[in-house]
């Protein structure tokens, strides 16, 4: 039986969060003309054909005469975040034929009014979609797409656009939970002192639910490991995440996972002689023998299906979200020369199920605290034999699990 916990205080815990973007991260509404999406996500089919250039339904856009703008947070050099985000636009283009000349892109845009000035400028210079990929764009998004009714403004990860009353405004994310789970099979096997580390963004939902499915993909193979995070406070801040790594390393953690935009954790764990597990990338090169293996949301299939909306002439989504049975998420190829035993065979095993619906990654019995709860009294979260279902989208798009579990320790 599906539950979904009583809302868990999103709106209220994601009013009061910082800025992000993840990823997923972390993370819906009701125009005026619209209600939430609650059925299945509609995505691009996987051999997606290039429009072709006759006068389509979508107001004569064609490939080669859409033009798309996207404010990043970071540029391509991460090998994180915003890495992932150009291999994303690069997909799509591929998949529709889109010409680069035909897409501007507004790089290293901090979270604060610049995202207004870029994100006027795209418009002003014939942008008919723009994708703003932070979470904290997400005010100067609303604003601007106010003032700019014809144009759509795709927002990952976001949590306003079905209560905005804007017909243009779309929040997107997608399952990364499940990929976050299995890439945690990789290191409950791995690890020798069963203590993993966890260097998280912030403490609110997008992190938090992907560090408890990493954790829940840990406990599943190895019942006896627990799991230790600590919060760099920023996205992308190597020497924060290079230092927290190191000391949880230093706590007796011998696998490193992350939340974060760099690959410092994998190249302290690699300085160290332990292992690690990434995000966005694959991050075997940065630390050939520490990376085991990384989970990473393909964003080309939303932004193919989006794209292919604006050339079709059909509504976006306003709230969209899909997972490995979409293509959505995915985890990199497993370092085999270090990866334990069986680690590839346990893994597929696990996707066949989350596939198929057998498993689910927040299954019961849960117990454990919210991370707004100072407090931290500890209580039922999930009963057994019952699961929350994060990608119902009851709660709109955005990771909305954003509780502490038994087994993991902030610090």
């Amino acid at each position: 039986m599906k539950k979904k916990l009583l809302a868990l205080l999103l709106a209220g815990a994601m009013a009061l969060s910082l800025a992000a973007c993840g990823g997923n991260g972390g993370n819906g509404g009701n125009g005026d003309n619209q209600t939430p999406q609650t059925s299945a996500p509609t995505n691009a089919p996987d051999n997606q054909e290039p429009a072709d250039n006759q006068e389509p339904a979508g107001g004569g856009l064609t490939a080669e005469s859409i033009k798309i703008g996207f404010v990043n947070i970071g540029d391509e050099s991460d090998m994180g975040y915003t890495y992932n985000i150009v291999q994303g636009a690069k997909g799509m283009m591929s998949a529709l034929g889109v010409p680069e000349a035909n897409v501007i892109t507004k790089a290293n845009c901090p979270e604060d009014s610049t995202c207004e000035t870029y994100l006027r400028e795209l418009a002003e210079e014939g942008c008919n979609i723009i994708f703003a990929t932070s979470f904290g764009f997400e005010d100067y998004v609303i604003r601007v797409a106010s003032d700019y009714p014809d144009i759509q403004f795709c927002h990952l990860t976001g949590v306003q656009a079905a209560d905005s009353g804007l017909s243009n405004v779309h929040n997107a994310f997608a399952n990364i939970y499940e990929a976050r789970y299995l890439a945690g099979i990789a290191a409950g096997l791995k690890t020798q002192t069963n203590k993993l580390g966890y260097v998280s963004a912030f403490n609110y939902a997008e992190p938090v639910s992907g560090y408890t499915a990493f954790y829940l993909g840990a406990k599943s193979v190895n019942p006896d490991v627990t799991m230790e995070v600590k919060y760099a406070n920023s996205w992308n801040d190597p020497t924060v995440e290079a230092r927290l790594a190191q000391a949880l390393i230093d706590n007796g953690c011998d696998v490193i996972s992350q939340h974060s935009d760099s690959t410092a954790p994998a190249t302290t764990a690699e300085s160290n002689g332990v292992w690690s597990v990434g995000y966005n990338s694959d991050q075997i090169k940065a630390a050939p023998n520490a990376s085991l293996i990384s989970s990473r949301i393909d964003w080309s299939v939303y932004m193919t299906y989006a794209v292919q909306c604006m050339l079709d002439g059909t509504p976006i989504d306003v709230d969209w979200t899909a997972g490995l049975a979409e293509g959505a998420v995915e985890i990199t190829a497993l370092n085999d020369a270090i990866a334990a035993g069986g680690t590839q065979e346990a893994i597929d095993e696990a996707m066949a199920k989350l596939i198929s619906g057998e498993l689910h990654v927040f299954e019961g019995p849960l117990n454990g605290y919210n991370a707004f709860d100072e407090s931290k009294t500890v209580s039922e979260l999930v009963p057994a034999g019952e699961f929350y279902d994060e990608s119902s989208l009851e709660l709109g798009s955005a990771p909305s699990w954003d509780n502490i579990i038994e087994g993991i320790t902030e610090s």
